[in-house]
């Protein structure tokens, strides 16, 4: 199974808000401007991560997005779940009993047999991916380090600083 784009974006935009001041929604026009890529297909991703649960919206002049709750309470199955929907690597399409026409009762228990190889798979990845927070991930990004919050909205805020000087020492 491959992740789609939609995921990895959803993943930076996750990012982004887990970094972002709690008390300042991230601009929609922000999050475009430095993910690039088509707004409507942001927009839609954006939704996604809405209707899940992990962001939310605030419209307005000032509006834009947050978390809905803690990085620490994240999990990547959750984005996953969000963008991708229910892993299943396995699609039965039933070629085994097509090509084995004339052994179907074979064909069968391969086919159950394979599927419930395949169910266990997800199950373990699932289950790995359901212990990983965004909080861990940033922190190991960090090298436990204490990570800055900052305003992404602010267009300085990569320029007049480094960012590594922006994200170090300070509580998260």
């Amino acid at each position: 199974m491959q992740l789609t784009k939609g995921f990895e974006q959803a993943a930076c935009i996750i990012a982004l808000l887990a970094t972002q001041k709690r008390d300042v929604p991230l601009s929609s026009q922000m999050i475009h401007e430095r993910i690039k890529g088509s707004q409507t297909y942001l927009q839609k991703i954006m939704r996604k991560l809405v209707v899940a649960g992990l962001i939310t919206s605030v419209s307005g002049n000032s509006g834009g997005f947050s978390l809905a709750k803690d990085p620490k309470k994240i999990t990547f199955l959750q984005i996953i779940n969000a963008t991708e929907g229910d892993i299943k690597t396995y699609p039965d399409l039933g070629f085994l009993d097509l090509v084995f026409k004339d052994f179907l009762p074979i064909s069968h228990e391969a086919t159950h047999v394979i599927g419930e190889l395949f169910q266990e798979a997800d199950k373990r990845w699932c289950e790995y991916l359901s212990k990983k927070t965004v909080h861990d991930i940033i922190r190991e990004t960090f090298g436990n380090r204490q990570v800055k919050l900052v305003d992404w909205n602010n267009p300085d805020v990569t320029k007049n600083q480094e960012m590594t000087d922006l994200l170090k020492d300070i509580k998260y």
